[in-house]
């Protein structure tokens, strides 16, 4: 039985900033830059929370099922590191806003940026089963940054927003290798979040590990899949992306351990096996463990643009999903002209292209209330019309969802209407 990816979509905020804007508003060292290989970040406006960001990318996809299918929506599962409440998940709230069947399963998982793919790898298993025949599962991954200048090099590389995957069995924008897979996890404390306000992360300790986890999790591949090759198995790669830059350091890795290929070479392979993956990454940051669903998005839209297979050509692609604390995955799966035709119609460049560009100015006046988004205030409102002159200047075409505040604890929002 096939099962995989049916439909695939990201929302990534309304405001960007220009990586080079925020080096010069910190004070950075500019020779720096180039390292993160990033043009712009996604930046939340203080009604964007984890709930408005996973409804918003998935949205377009519940409005594309027939009523038919989206009652055989039979689990929804939210992954973040931007919980709201110790009990409540997120996907309570993004399962009511989204109108999902109440016979829908409903629950949130946590594992860093690696969560996503943990709850994928269980939706395929379960529709693969057949236990369910006809069943879908939709898996959001969401979060927000909570990162001002204490982040220092890591607050350009930080996006914000989400990833939707929507899981069946007629994977039409990626196949699912079933059974080929390799993981990989053991206790570290690289990064964290111990507060609903501030993150803390050891930048050495999550470069290593997550350069450990990828060795180990492709030899637990290749043990499992007979012949696998990290040369030629692959026509593509897509991994989490902390920063671009990252992922090239990590392929030019795998390539000198179990290639033995000369360093111009690994740049040519770089170029055309990776760098369609990390279009959109450059222009959003990390989108924790939607990161490498943002990556296989842009490697999707720009099929072929390095010299790598076209999309009428099958073409197999190698995943990596790493999560601090640890815990990864390298799995695999076929993309083919179907997943170009499929992605083409969320026009994700579309959205990217959109966002508000911010001054570092308007950028740093906006953290005091975005570095509350998470905490549990009995009550608080948000005025979203004190933003208007931030949404006039993003083109938005459809109703998005905002964050209104909070009742008693209740999160509230509304629909932001435009016609």
């Amino acid at each position: 039985m096939s099962a995989g990816i049916e439909a695939l979509n990201v929302y990534c905020g309304l405001a960007q900033i220009p990586v080079r804007s925020l080096f010069e508003g910190r004070g950075l060292d500019l020779d720096r830059m180039g390292n993160l290989m990033m043009r712009n970040r996604s930046v939340g406006l203080p009604f964007e929370d984890p709930v408005t960001n996973a409804v918003n990318a998935a949205v377009p996809i519940v409005d594309r099922l027939d009523p038919a299918e989206r009652d055989r929506v039979e689990i929804l599962i939210t992954s973040t590191e931007s919980g709201l409440d110790y009990s409540k998940s997120v996907a309570s709230y993004v399962h009511e806003y989204l109108g999902l069947p109440r016979s829908c399963r409903v629950v949130e998982v946590k594992q860093a940026c690696y969560a996503a793919t943990a709850a994928v790898q269980m939706a395929v298993a379960y529709v693969a089963s057949g236990v369910s025949p006809g069943a879908k599962a939709l898996v959001i991954a969401t979060d927000v940054a909570l990162v001002d200048e204490r982040a220092q090099y890591a607050e350009p590389a930080t996006g914000a927003g989400a990833a939707a995957v929507l899981v069946g069995e007629d994977p039409r924008v990626l196949d699912v290798d079933l059974g080929a897979f390799g993981n990989h996890s053991y206790e570290t404390l690289d990064s964290a979040r111990p507060s609903p306000s501030f993150d803390i992360a050891d930048s050495d300790r999550s470069l290593f590990a997550y350069l450990d986890c990828l060795t180990n999790c492709f030899e637990d591949y290749r043990s499992r899949v007979e012949g696998a090759d990290f040369a030629t198995t692959f026509d593509y790669l897509a991994m989490h992306t902390p920063f671009a830059g990252m992922v090239k350091a990590a392929h030019r890795k795998l390539m000198r351990e179990f290639t033995g290929t000369a360093p111009a070479e690994a740049e040519e392979d770089f170029t055309r096996r990776v760098l369609p993956s990390l279009a959109y990454p450059s222009a959003v940051g990390n989108l924790c463990s939607g990161s490498v669903y943002l990556a296989l998005c842009s490697l999707i839209d720009h099929l072929g643009d390095a010299g790598g297979p076209q999309p009428d050509d099958r073409a197999r692609v190698g995943l990596y999903s790493y999560g601090s604390g640890c815990s990864s995955e390298f799995f695999s799966g076929l993309v083919d002209r179907r997943s170009a035709e499929e992605l083409a119609a969320m026009r994700i460049p579309d959205h990217l292209a959109g966002r508000c560009a911010l001054t570092f100015e308007e950028y740093a006046g906006l953290l005091p209330a975005n570095l509350r988004c998470l905490v549990p205030d009995q009550d608080r409102r948000i005025d979203v019309e004190a933003y208007e002159g931030i949404l006039d200047r993003a083109r938005i075409d459809r109703d998005l969802l905002v964050n209104t505040g909070t009742k008693d604890y209740h999160r509230t929002y509304e629909w932001l209407s435009y016609e």
